[in-house]
Formats: C-alpha cells, structure tokens, sequence
C-alpha cells in the first residue's frame, strides 16, 4: 500500500519530527556560496579559542621547564590541536553524537582549519624580532602572541567561508546543532 491514511501520516511526522535530514536548511546556507562571512568568523573564532588555550599552556609549560624554542613550539602545537578538537568534540557529544562519531566530525571539522592557524600563527610569531625569547612576563611575549593570533584569523577566516561554503569543515559540526 502506497499512500497513507491521514492518521498515518500525522504519526509519521510525529515519530520523525526533530529528526528530519537537515538537508533544506543545509542548501540555503551550505551550498551555493551562500555561506555569510559572520559564519565564517564564528567558526574561525571557535578554532582560535582552542588553539590559544593549546598554544598558550604549551609556551607556558615549555617556560616553565627551561625548554628551548622548537620543543616549546612543538608542545603549544600538539596543545593547540588537542584543545581545537576537544572543543569541538565536546559540542558534537553534547548535542547527543556518539564518542566514535563526533571524533570523525572534530577531525573532519578542525583539521584544515587548525593547520592553516598554527602555521600563520606560528610563522608570524617565528618572524617578530625576539618574540620566542620573551618570557611570559615580558609585554613582547603577550604583544607578538595577539598579533600572531589577529593575523592567523584573518587569513583562516576565509578558508572557512571557502569549506563550510562546499558542505565541509564547521558545516558538518553545524548539522549536530538544533
């Protein structure tokens, strides 16, 4: 039997409402290019926000034991990624995503996104004149990191418009909000 009674039919969509695909409201927004530069900026600021915090404990905890300036790079980067992913991956579990899921959707969300920013954030911090030889109490060391973070926002903001605009990087995190 094809069609449905219309008792059948109100209990379908009961059964399936808030479960649909979000296929229609992906189209207008995902697709198409229609994807606004506000998107862009929040996705990039949510990356930002974990890479710093990686980023900042990594130079703290490198400080803090004497290291050099490539194993204290290598630590904040290692950080950098773990807390990119974490907050992701928190926000996918959150909104009801299995572990082995939402570990798929943070890697396929944040990988371009927090390569692109470590490697601008990185190499401007690399280029500012004794910015990796300040101490965390020198107003250098604070100064180069927020110049070194701006400019990584600005250049990663439009490598997220260019992803979440093909259905790709914070446009798969995107579908798990409701």
């Amino acid at each position: 039997m094809e069609h449905e009674t219309h008792s059948e039919r109100r209990e379908h969509e009961a059964h399936h409402h808030g479960h649909a695909p979000h296929a229609p409201h992906e189209h207008h927004e995902h697709h198409g290019g229609g994807v606004s530069w506000a998107m862009a900026a929040k996705a990039t600021l949510h990356c930002l926000t974990g890479c710093a915090i990686g980023e900042v404990l990594g130079m703290i905890i490198g400080t803090a034991l004497g290291w050099g300036t490539a194993p204290t790079m290598a630590l904040a980067i290692v950080l950098a990624f773990f807390f990119g992913y974490s907050l992701t991956l928190w926000a996918v579990v959150r909104a009801g995503v299995g572990l082995r899921t939402a570990i798929g959707v943070a890697l396929a969300a944040d990988t371009l996104s927090i390569t692109v920013m470590e490697i601008v954030d990185n190499g401007v911090l690399l280029l500012v004149p004794g910015a990796m030889e300040a101490h965390l109490s020198d107003a250098l060391f604070w100064g180069a990191l927020a110049f070194a973070f701006a400019i990584a926002f600005l250049v990663t903001t439009p490598v997220n418009k260019w992803m979440i605009g093909r259905g790709k990087g914070h446009a798969v995190v995107h579908q798990y909000h409701h």
